[in-house]
């Protein structure tokens, strides 16, 4: 497995033709990250991969460059697809898709969003129009792989982005009915924060002689500096809103995503932080999308400080201003608080 890659000078040392590193250059990308500079190509010359980086490397413009370059758009009968990503949550799923789309943007790719809690009827005429890359969420790309409105039989290159999350939420069994339906040729990307038993068996079973790479922990004087500030308080349960109103009211915070385990302790929450004058907006699995896009749209712009959330918050939503990550309540496993508190500190 590959330790530490140091960047080559330029993306044309990768391999990526003139035309996409044009295009990476207007986008105002100047050096390849290390899980790029690893990633590029061996992707580039067709090899499956199994990628352990953490969030925030630049790993989508690793595996979406190569797909870029390798699929031919166009080329597809209704319903069929050349490059298939699957993501574990909607959010991740429209962060990949947008990044395909500008990366793709001269050799005009079209690339279709597919996920829960939206109009299935219209993702179903778009699929009939013909798309060249879709980007789902295991659960409704099954649902479309069943109704016939998905075929997989020309699909090039698969990317599993995020498979641990993917395993923790519980889609395991689609895991495996979506890939039984991949053609046996084909190319496999996997990406994980870590390589837990389970990733390393599905890479196992779904991957043919994978170029592993691992990036190391940075080293030397760049490791001893922290890029995030991480500070503990321990509080019995019915003292956790006054700790959190006393913390904000010490820190200030410009902008904080406050993380909550259900949507129940979300709402109520949001509501004790709006009755302290704060200004709040709530983020959970029970809102529709177009209700997450309105309180996305509102977080972004600034218009609220505060977003109080589930861990529907915590993959593909990346907002720069944000300068706080409170847990109020931890989450079940270190990968999910190391991806909480990623929404600071981004590479």
């Amino acid at each position: 497995m590959a330790g530490a890659v140091t960047a080559p000078v330029s993306f044309s040392d990768l391999g990526l033709n003139e035309s996409l590193c044009s295009v990476v250059s207007a986008l105002g990308y100047t050096t390849p990250t290390p899980v790029q500079a690893a990633c590029i190509p061996p992707l580039l010359e067709g090899r499956d991969l199994i990628g352990l980086a953490a969030t925030g490397t630049g790993k989508t413009a690793a595996f979406a460059l190569p797909m870029v370059t390798r699929l031919e758009p166009g080329e597809n009968k209704p319903g069929q697809v050349q490059g298939l990503v699957l993501a574990p949550t909607r959010e991740l799923a429209i962060q990949v898709t947008e990044a395909i789309k500008k990366y793709g943007s001269g050799r005009k790719l079209s690339v279709l969003t597919v996920y829960g809690g939206s109009d299935i009827g219209a993702q179903m005429k778009s699929l009939r129009r013909g798309v060249d890359v879709v980007v789902a969420t295991p659960g409704r790309a099954l649902d479309h792989i069943r109704r016939k409105t998905l075929d997989l039989s020309r699909v090039k290159m698969v990317v599993l982005d995020e498979a641990d999350e993917m395993l923790d939420l519980g889609f395991a069994e689609d895991l495996e009915a979506i890939l039984s339906e991949l053609p046996a040729k084909r190319q496999t990307a996997l990406f994980s924060a870590t390589l837990a038993p389970r990733i390393a068996s599905l890479g196992e079973k779904h991957l043919t002689d994978p170029v592993r790479v691992r990036l190391e922990r940075p080293r030397g004087d760049d490791a001893s500096k922290p890029r995030i500030e991480q500070r503990g308080y321990v509080v019995t349960f019915p003292q956790k809103a006054v700790a959190l109103k006393r913390v904000l009211e010490l820190d200030q915070p410009e902008s904080a995503i406050i993380f909550c385990r259900t949507r129940e302790d979300v709402e109520g929450l949001g509501q004790t932080l709006e009755r302290n004058g704060h200004s709040v907006a709530t983020l959970h699995g029970g809102l529709s999308q177009e209700q997450r896009d309105r309180v996305m749209k509102r977080f972004k712009k600034k218009d609220v400080a505060l977003l109080v959330a589930t861990d529907v918050a915590a993959r593909g939503l990346d907002v720069d201003h944000v300068t706080h990550v409170v847990n109020v309540d931890l989450p079940h496993t270190p990968d999910t608080y190391v991806h909480r508190i990623g929404r600071t500190g981004r590479a």
